[in-house]
């Protein structure tokens, strides 16, 4: 999904200094509340998020993980648009799709007790369950795009190699929607496709 982009953005040298200090700020000690932060919002900045996973700034990659890193703690989305967020600042950026990407997979236990462990490119680990779900997307190709979320509104997009390693770990349940194929993680089931349509293919995703 691609954010509203507002008007009036906001000057880029000045305010990315600004959003890089109030992170370090609040660095060290866990992820920062930023749920509980509501400053003025101060416009657009020129950074964006592709769909890859791979984020941007003045059309120029960051070529620094550290930042990158830095700047996904203070990543929120809101209503209207994906935002950096401090407690005296907000701005809004550019997602093409969502903003992280799971590239690992760590399978604990099996069966009822089996639970789905994901990493993200920014180091993030969440594990598939009730409060973190996974949901499946059909590709207009016919394939299945894989997402897991990973903290508030912010989704990771399982990437085709680890969609391999997952699909392995399907099996056939019945749903309130009838039987399904799909996986099991911390007590939750997600449904990928229906039993009967067990043509999944991961080179069909992108």
């Amino acid at each position: 999904m691609s954010n509203e982009r507002p008007t009036g953005a906001a000057g880029p040298g000045p305010v990315l200094d600004s959003l890089t200090a109030g992170a370090r700020a609040a660095a060290g000690r866990g992820l920062p509340p930023v749920h509980l932060w509501n400053p003025d919002y101060c416009g657009e900045i020129d950074m964006r998020i592709a769909a890859d996973g791979t984020w941007f700034y003045g059309g120029t990659p960051i070529g620094r993980p550290a930042l990158v890193r830095l700047f996904s703690t203070i990543l929120r989305k809101d209503p209207e648009r994906y935002v950096l967020v401090t407690p005296v600042e907000r701005v809004g950026i550019v997602v093409e799709d969502v903003p992280f990407l799971a590239v690992e997979m760590r399978v604990e236990g099996s069966g009822a007790g089996q639970s789905l462990s994901f990493r993200t490119t920014v180091d993030d680990w969440t594990t598939a369950g009730p409060q973190t779900p996974m949901r499946f997307e059909l590709e207009p190709t016919g394939g299945l795009r894989p997402y897991v979320l990973v903290r508030g509104e912010l989704w990771a997009r399982v990437a085709r190699s680890v969609f391999y390693d997952l699909v392995a770990l399907g099996e056939e349940a019945d749903t309130p929607r009838g039987r399904k194929f799909g996986v099991r993680s911390c007590g939750a089931f997600f449904p990928m496709a229906d039993a009967g349509d067990l043509t999944i293919d991961p080179d069909a995703t992108t």
